[in-house]
């Protein structure tokens, strides 16, 4: 998430030297796939310092958290009691925070009334999975280098649809002038089957094509089972945001983010594993993908699944992964002015 934060600190301040008058009222956000957890109140406080920093500094603020309706938002408002308010007079801006759930694939505000906008790690989450891919990817669970033609292309049309919708009802909803920052995971290679960049999904097929070879999944269920998630590449998202037309595009920079948190690279160049500090990685690295895969899991194998099982095997594959490669995801953050 942190990864997002230059861009974000430099859209704000433009965005404020610019509308300073329209902003010393009140800035009204949204932020975009919040989750439940601490890090959601964490962008707030965020941004609230930015703002504060500034010479044209908004007297108030609302920001409104949107998620789907099955999260958790009283988690988040219960945190607000226990962790440091954010409108403290030190910032001297009065904060006041609203749940706003939906999917952002629909409409969740009125035309014209928001500022800013903001989302981090949300926007790869398709409406739903791409048409026609029935059993076509056969024991992958994504876009590998086995993959046929037809489920890149499934899924490359199934998120330019959803993107350039997102767009357009962003577009409706953000003054003219309003800005947008997003980050959402993306790919390097502009042909997903030529480099296996998603290496997370791919031990997890393998985990569980093993777990049909001794008879503990059924092979149907593997075959016809994929993960709702698209990786754009570079040219796919300059295009979409070109082809829907509700915005310019003012920056896209490109990060690379370590499977395992506790890392820390910044380039391909660095990809070199000292095995000696790895211990533990395996496990790290599997207890953030189950946080994820493990409902759509249960949801589509039902009770003959063994999750638990699943996990360990999967720890282990990624724990000998990473002994030998660092992967990363590689995040898209870009910024978006609404055209006026």
């Amino acid at each position: 998430m942190k990864k997002t934060w230059g861009v974000l600190d430099e859209t704000l301040k433009d965005m404020l030297t610019t509308d300073e008058y329209e902003f010393t009222k009140c800035m009204k956000m949204a932020d975009l796939g919040c989750s439940s957890g601490p890090n959601t109140l964490l962008v707030i406080s965020h941004i609230i310092g930015q703002l504060s920093e500034n010479k044209y500094v908004p007297k108030q603020l609302e920001v409104f958290l949107n998620d789907l309706p099955d999260n958790d938002f009283n988690n988040l408002f219960k945190l607000m009691t226990t962790t440091p308010r954010t409108n403290t007079k030190t910032e001297n801006i009065e904060c006041y925070i609203y749940g706003a759930p939906g999917s952002f694939y629909g409409r969740l505000f009125p035309n014209n009334s928001l500022h800013f906008a903001y989302s981090s790690a949300s926007i790869h989450w398709l409406s739903q999975l791409p048409q026609g891919l029935g059993k076509s990817n056969k024991e992958n669970i994504y876009i590998t280098t086995t993959s046929p033609p037809q489920v890149f292309e499934a899924y490359s049309k199934q998120f330019e649809r959803d993107f350039m919708t997102f767009l357009k009802l962003r577009g409706e909803e953000i003054r003219g002038g309003g800005r947008m920052v997003l980050g959402f995971l993306g790919r390097i290679a502009a042909d997903p089957t030529s480099n296996d960049e998603f290496k997370t999904y791919t031990l997890l097929s393998e985990t569980l094509s093993g777990m049909v070879a001794e008879g503990l999944v059924k092979e149907d269920d593997l075959h016809s089972f994929n993960i709702p998630i698209y990786a754009p590449s570079i040219q796919e998202t300059e295009a979409a945001i070109q082809n829907e037309g509700s915005f310019n595009l003012d920056k896209m920079e490109g990060v690379l983010v370590p499977l395992n948190a506790n890392e820390d690279y910044n380039n391909y160049d660095n990809m070199v594993s000292d095995k000696n500090n790895n211990t533990g990685s395996g496990k790290i690295v599997a207890n953030c993908v189950r946080a994820f895969v493990e409902p759509m899991l249960v949801v589509h194998f039902g009770s003959s699944i063994n999750v638990d099982r699943v996990f360990d095997v999967y720890e282990k594959k990624m724990e000998e992964h990473l002994s030998v490669e660092r992967s990363c995801y590689f995040i898209h953050v870009i910024s978006l002015t609404r055209k006026t």
